[in-house]
């Protein structure tokens, strides 16, 4: 079969190279937003203030290539005692700018090489033009169950992707996308495994990432110290290291350095451009590399409980928002900080805490000395159905990790009594409704009074104002009283809202009185978080 991405005889072979054609959505410090190359962010990265992106995902994506390439290159802090100094040190990330730029002839950074395409497995070509798809496939958003059985109208649809977003879609795909089985056929191909798609490495965890006032700043607040070899760019499945096959379930390889980890090839990709260059029409996917993945390569994970008791790096979850264990984010830097023995610098949370503490927090209202964002991304997914991001950011300053815990820690805990207060309220109006139900009819019947999913919503943002507070220097039993009674009116004002529903007749007003007193009595029991009942714990 001839191989797709051997262009015609006489025919102008299309390039396209990151490192000088504009890829990458950023902000700038006037609030410009602007599209550059991969050397042009690196060397203004100081003059930039974030990266942007169609999805969180996308945007932690590149971040990631970004760190790659910095590590790749040398540019990191030599050792933890030079970090601190080393995050503040503008221009910093030149050298990896200069690295990118000057690259050899004979090292391949063109999305579209025949035999070393960027961030792809070539082995791919001859099976492309038969069993590819449409450019959607690439879209973690949009290609919905991979499963190759089922009926993919959306994904034959010949609608090119410009190239720069392909770019990142694939990125994201390396890092991101969720297990399943591919649509391509491992008789016919390179194997049988080629179509089981394993989970990739940030596909089921939640990724956490500082935040820096520019994106130089945040490129090195997420810059370790290398112990050993920081290894190498993943720039292409048919470069460098050996890669597994597909003949066989593969072992995990070990992985090689910060590099190499940043880098990985989650996925087997092919994209195949347009006649013009300018966009990719045609897209294939199989089976990526296993890494063996140590707590090392975890450094900024956070341990959560699962219900049967053991832990797990923190997950993104449809039900449950990330700022209810936003606490765990201050729990690891204050253990950094308390813990006995020299600081390495390896986990983001032993960095941050290399940071000296303020000597006092600041007065009300004033801004911490530093203060850098934790900003968190997952992807939710449905067995092999990616179904919505979510993030969320959560200030921190140096020292004030303590107050932050504990306010974290109390608002999740109040707005879960709250919760639970809805939920027996609910139970309650239900009971004086349905006198005689029908077991299978109980939980519609309850989720007509249960205003949770309405409570759940509105508490991020005064969840928010709690920790901003707390972060200029607000008292935090006085911020947490504020936040308490907020929340607590709002709940019972959704309750109300849910219960307008009941008849107007005699037993409907017993209903929502019986619903709004026992809602009023959960609050004002012992067994209440102290803020709920007007008092401080």
């Amino acid at each position: 079969m001839a191989d797709s991405r051997t262009p015609p005889a006489g025919a102008i072979r299309r390039r396209w190279d990151p490192r000088r054609e504009p890829c990458v959505p950023v902000l700038t410090l006037d609030d410009r937003l602007v599209e550059l190359s991969l050397v042009d962010v690196l060397h203004d990265a100081d003059g930039l203030r974030g990266v942007e992106g169609d999805t969180p995902g996308e945007k932690v994506a590149v971040i990631e290539y970004l760190l790659a390439i910095c590590f790749a290159s040398g540019t990191y802090p030599a050792s933890a005692d030079e970090w601190p100094a080393w995050v503040d040190a503008k221009d910093g990330l030149r050298p990896a700018a200069e690295w990118l730029d000057g690259r050899p002839e004979d090292e391949v950074w063109d999305l579209f090489h025949p035999t070393e395409p960027l961030g792809q497995n070539s082995l791919l070509a001859p099976f492309l033009d038969q069993r590819g798809a449409g450019p959607a496939q690439l879209v973690i958003e949009q290609v919905g169950d991979y499963n190759q059985f089922f009926d993919h109208h959306h994904l034959d649809h010949p609608d090119p992707l410009p190239v720069a977003r392909a770019f990142r879609a694939m990125l994201t795909q390396h890092l991101y996308a969720p297990a399943g089985r591919a649509r391509i056929s491992g008789k016919e191909t390179l194997g049988p495994t080629i179509t089981n798609l394993a989970a990739t490495r940030l596909g089921t965890r939640i990724r956490v990432i500082a935040l820096g006032e520019t994106l130089g700043e945040t490129l090195r607040l997420n810059l370790a110290p290398v112990s050993g070899p920081p290894g190498e760019l993943n720039r292409s499945w048919t470069t460098g290291k050996e890669r597994r096959g597909f003949t066989t379930k593969p072992q995990a390889r070990p992985v090689g350095g910060p590099a190499d980890l940043h880098s990985y090839l989650g996925r087997s990709v092919l994209l195949r451009p347009t006649p013009e260059g300018d966009a990719v029409d045609r897209v294939l996917l199989g089976a990526g590399e296993l890494l063996a993945l140590t707590e090392e390569h975890l450094q900024d994970a956070v341990p959560a409980k699962r219900a049967d008791g053991t832990t797990k790096p923190l997950w993104a979850s449809a039900t449950r928002a990330v700022w209810r264990d936003a606490h765990s984010l201050y729990a690891a830097v204050d253990k950094a900080r308390s813990s006995d023995g020299p600081n390495d610098g390896k986990t983001l949370y032993r960095r941050l805490a290399l940071f000296p503490p303020e000597d006092v927090a600041p007065e009300p209202g004033q801004q911490p000395a530093r203060r850098v964002e934790l900003w968190t991304v997952g992807l939710v997914a449905k067995q092999t159905t990616a179904i919505t991001w979510v993030d969320g950011t959560f200030p921190f300053a140096p020292g004030l990790e303590a107050r932050l815990y504990l306010a974290s820690f109390r608002g999740s805990e109040i707005a879960e009594y709250v919760a639970s207060a809805l939920s027996r309220a609910a139970y309650t109006a239900w009971t004086v409704v349905y006198p005689n139900p029908k077991p299978a009819d109980k939980s519609g019947q309850i989720a007509r009074f249960d205003a949770r999913g309405m409570h759940w919503a509105a508490t991020r943002e005064p969840f928010d104002l709690l920790m901003d507070e707390v972060t200029i220097g607000e008292i935090v039993q006085e911020c947490l009283l504020d936040y308490a009674a907020t929340v607590a009116a709002s709940a019972r004002g959704f309750l109300t809202a849910r219960l307008d529903s009941l008849p107007r007749n005699r037993q409907g007003a017993k209903a929502q009185a019986a619903a709004l007193k026992r809602f009023d009595d959960e609050l004002a029991s012992p067994k209440a978080p102290a803020e709920i009942r007007g008092e401080r714990a």
